[in-house]
């Protein structure tokens, strides 16, 4: 396996969001999904500017961090910001946008030494760590765009480095509410689509989640509520952290409620 596997996984996943929306009328991009009303246009735009960083964290570091000064604070916020940079762009012409910056960073973190610490909007972290996140969010975002198409998602086995990251993101999701993290952490048992076991952590206190690669992900990325998925969850520490997964940074975020997030019916 390649050094950074996780960066052609990352571009693998682009891909396939691609061929998902290639073709597909502009006027369709401005469509609400069910992921707080964003649109695929909204999507994309937020994926490929947070792409667009991703780079300068390699390439332009002085760059990356006067573009992060000027975001703070923004009259409007986050999205705002995103789609003023882009001049409005939508589309088709997004789409193409989003396609190339995915291919660049790709191209660059699969070149980077994985160990190598890179300036963020929060704490320094590994290059290795930067692609992960940037797969994880891409998977992520894009999960209510498949949704609010009726498109049931083909998943890959690069979902190994997204049950790593929610794994890892254990103690930080109690942490990140102020919470005492519970001992021990549950043990994994987490099949990924080719049928192969991802196994972590060891049986015992009655502390386990075991079930689909694909479930975990949505739960721990916060696109499913856990009522939803196929997952068998056992111990009072393992029910806690399912209620309030979040493998992704900033301020907590509660999960979706029960039966708000799925394939919309057409």
């Amino acid at each position: 396996m390649l050094p950074m596997q996780v960066a052609e996984d990352f571009r693998s996943e682009c891909r396939a969001i691609h061929d998902l929306l290639a073709g597909l009328p502009d006027e369709r991009f401005a469509q609400p999904t069910l992921f707080k009303g964003w649109t695929s246009n909204a999507v994309l735009q937020h994926l490929a500017f947070w792409n667009g960083m991703a780079c300068k964290q390699l390439e332009d570091e002085s760059g990356l961090l006067a573009v992060l000064g000027t975001f703070r604070g923004y009259p409007g916020g986050m999205r705002g910001f995103e789609n003023d940079h882009f001049k409005g762009l939508g589309g088709q012409a997004l789409l193409e946008v989003w396609r190339q910056s995915g291919e660049r960073a790709a191209d660059l973190f699969l070149k980077a030494d994985p160990k190598r610490r890179l300036k963020w909007s929060g704490p320094e972290m590994s290059a290795r760590s930067s692609i992960t996140a940037r797969l994880m969010e891409t998977w992520a975002h894009a999960q209510a765009v498949y949704d609010d198409l009726g498109v049931v998602r083909r998943n890959g086995d690069g979902l190994r480095h997204i049950v790593a990251l929610g794994a890892n993101t254990y103690g930080w999701t109690f942490r990140n509410r102020g919470l005492e993290v519970p001992q021990p952490m549950p043990c994994l048992r987490l099949t990924l689509p080719s049928g192969e076991v991802l196994a972590m952590g060891e049986d015992g206190q009655g502390e386990r989640i075991a079930g689909p690669a694909e479930a975990f992900c949505q739960v721990v990325a916060q696109t499913r509520h856990v009522s939803d998925v196929m997952l068998q969850v056992e111990g009072p520490n393992a029910r806690a952290w399912m209620s309030m997964a979040q493998c992704f940074a900033g301020p907590p975020q509660d999960p979706p409620a029960p039966g708000t997030r799925g394939i919309r019916q057409r």
